[in-house]
């Protein structure tokens, strides 16, 4: 049987999902914060299988309630997160009666196209990791998710990590210059809020604000400055789910790159990580070509995985357009 969310579900959803992906697993807890209490949540989009009374695997259907940007709800658009089916299970049909479910019910609400699965703000993966669920690939490909572009998660090892000597040298000449680096005040990070949000993407804003009304101390963000003091990029760490290893966001103002500010605050990032106890540094998102992707790899990222983000258009019930 497919059925809509109801409560008490929640914990042995997180046990068959663990089940079905054990090399990535997901805890009540996290599940609850990152899903059930997400904004955008709606019990009747996440579609459960139940077989003898037994939750068996489980498609999350999200369509926008809050906007992410001004007032745009994105009405032509929805989302699927996550699938998955028990072990047990697989084999059987399934994942495709859930993926259907799912599917259905966006275009129930007007959607003529769906995601898998670069929703924000809250996700697990950024996309279909190919390579791990491969089973899952073929079923999507089956039912006309087309890739739309990959992300690249990373990760750099710190242990024994210090600043390059020729960085060191960057980072002393531009403050001859008049440019200064370290944490914002808090009256400045409602420019470092509007930056992030105007010139890079709305969910940073949005994640800076709340990771520091929600705790994140001031001094896991660098912010550079010019010599007149205008904020001119920054990276940070811990800003999601608290997790110290996590690097990003991350951005310098396109006019202020080629100056040398973006390695400049990555090493600074990097150094107060180590400083916090942070072992490695990591990251689910970016562009393996993408300026930051290449300054990445160049200071010792290694690409660790690669995500797939898919797109189908949904017709409507009817089958025409």
């Amino acid at each position: 049987m497919i059925r809509s969310f109801q409560v008490g579900d929640g914990p042995a959803l997180a046990a068959a999902w663990t089940a079905a992906a054990p090399a990535d697993p997901i805890g009540y807890q996290r599940l609850r914060d990152l899903f059930l209490l997400d904004r955008n949540f709606d019990p009747a989009g996440l579609q459960v299988a139940v077989i003898n009374d037994q939750i068996v695997g489980a498609a999350l259907a999200i369509r926008r309630l809050i906007a992410v940007d001004a007032d745009d709800l994105e009405p032509a658009s929805g989302w699927i997160p996550f699938f998955f089916v028990h072990p047990d299970h697989q084999g059987q049909g399934i994942g495709r009666e859930l993926l259907t479910a799912a599917t259905d019910w966006l275009r129930s609400h007007g959607r003529t196209e769906v995601f898998f699965s670069s929703y924000t703000p809250n996700y697990f993966l950024p996309g279909l990791d190919a390579t791990r669920y491969p089973a899952a690939a073929k079923l999507l490909a089956g039912l006309g998710f087309a890739k739309q572009y990959d992300a690249v998660a990373m990760d750099r090892s710190l242990v024994g990590y210090a600043i390059p000597d020729d960085v060191r040298k960057r980072i002393d000449a531009l403050l001859a210059d008049g440019y200064t680096f370290g944490t914002p005040s808090g009256d400045e990070l409602t420019e470092l809020i509007s930056i992030a949000g105007n010139e890079f993407n709305p969910d940073w804003s949005r994640a800076i604000r709340e990771g520091v009304v929600s705790g994140l101390p001031l001094e896991r963000i660098v912010v550079a400055r010019e010599p007149g003091g205008r904020i001119l990029g920054w990276a940070m760490h811990g800003t999601y789910e608290s997790v110290i290893d996590r690097f990003g966001p991350f951005g310098v103002l396109p006019a202020s790159r080629g100056t040398g500010l973006g390695k400049v605050l990555l090493h600074l990032t990097l150094e107060r990580m180590v400083a916090a106890g942070a072992h490695s540094a990591w990251f689910l998102w970016t562009g393996e070509k993408s300026a930051a992707g290449q300054l990445y790899l160049k200071t010792g990222f290694d690409i660790t995985r690669t995500f797939t983000i898919l797109r189908a258009q949904l017709l409507p019930a009817d089958g025409k357009e």
